[in-house]
C-alpha cells in the first residue's frame, strides 16, 4: 500500500460522521481518478440514521451539476418510486460506487471502483443500515459476485461483510428501467416488496437480540 493509501486508511479510522468523511474525501481529491477539482465530487446524501441505504453506480451530468446523487431522469424515477412506496428520501441514504462522473457516462473501471472503495465502505460502517439496496450490476457486484442481475433482482440476500451481517437487495438501475418497459415494471414491483422485507429483517434482528440476551442471562 502506498503512503497515500496508508494515510487515508489512518484518517478514515478517526472519522465518526458523514460530514467529516466528505471533508476527507475532498482533501484527497488530487489522489482520486476522474477528479480534477473538489466540485467534481458527488457525495452520498441522506441521514446517518437511515435504515435503508441505496447504492448506485456513478454520478451523471445532472448529478455533477447539482452535486447530488440521482437527480437526473433516472434519479427522478428512483425518487418518485421511493415516495410512492412510503419511503421518504430524507429518511434514506443514497450513494454511488464511485463519487465522480466517468467520461461519456461509461462504465466505471475496476481501478476507479477500488480507489473510491474505502470511502463507500466507511459510509456503510457509519450508517450501519438494516438494508442495502444495490442499483445495477456494479453496486451488486460489490457484495454478490458472479451472479446475473436478471436472475437475482428483487431477492433478499443475507451475507457476511467485514465481519458484520448485511441484508442486500439487488435492483435494476433506474436508467435501465427507463430503457425498457419490462424492466421498468420489474423495477417498480421490486420496490413494492420493501415494506414486507423491512418487517422481516426487523423480526430477525429481534430474534437474534432475544437469543443473545438469553445466552447472557443463562450462561
Amino acid at each position: 500500500m502506498s503512503k497515500t493509501g496508508l494515510s487515508v486508511k489512518t484518517s478514515l479510522m478517526k472519522v465518526d460522521n458523514l460530514l467529516d468523511l466528505q471533508n476527507l474525501l475532498e482533501e484527497q481529491f488530487a489522489h482520486l481518478p476522474l477528479v480534477t477539482q473538489t466540485t467534481d465530487l458527488v457525495h452520498g446524501e441522506g441521514s446517518q440514521e437511515a435504515e435503508i441505504m441505496l447504492i448506485g453506480e456513478a454520478p451523471g451530468y445532472h448529478e455533477v451539476l447539482q452535486r447530488r446523487p440521482f437527480v437526473g431522469r433516472s434519479g427522478q424515477l428512483l425518487r418518485q418510486t421511493l415516495e410512492n412506496n412510503g419511503l421518504p428520501v430524507k429518511d434514506l441514504f443514497i450513494s454511488n460506487i464511485i463519487k465522480a462522473r466517468p467520461p461519456d457516462n461509461r462504465d466505471p473501471s475496476p481501478q476507479e471502483i477500488l480507489a473510491f472503495k474505502p470511502f463507500l465502505d466507511k459510509e456503510i460502517n457509519l450508517i450501519q443500515p438494516k438494508l442495502i439496496i444495490t442499483l445495477g450490476r456494479f453496486s451488486m457486484a460489490k457484495f454478490l459476485e458472479d451472479v446475473k442481475i436478471s436472475q437475482t433482482h428483487g431477492r433478499l440476500h443475507r451475507l457476511k461483510w467485514q465481519n458484520q451481517d448485511l441484508f442486500v437487495l439487488p435492483m435494476y438501475h433506474p436508467a435501465a428501467a427507463l430503457r425498457s418497459t419490462q424492466l421498468k415494471q420489474s423495477f417498480i414491483e421490486d420496490f413494492k416488496k420493501i415494506d414486507k422485507i423491512m418487517q422481516w429483517i426487523e423480526s430477525q434482528q429481534e430474534t437474534l437480540s432475544f437469543k443473545k440476551q438469553l445466552r447472557e442471562e443463562l450462561f
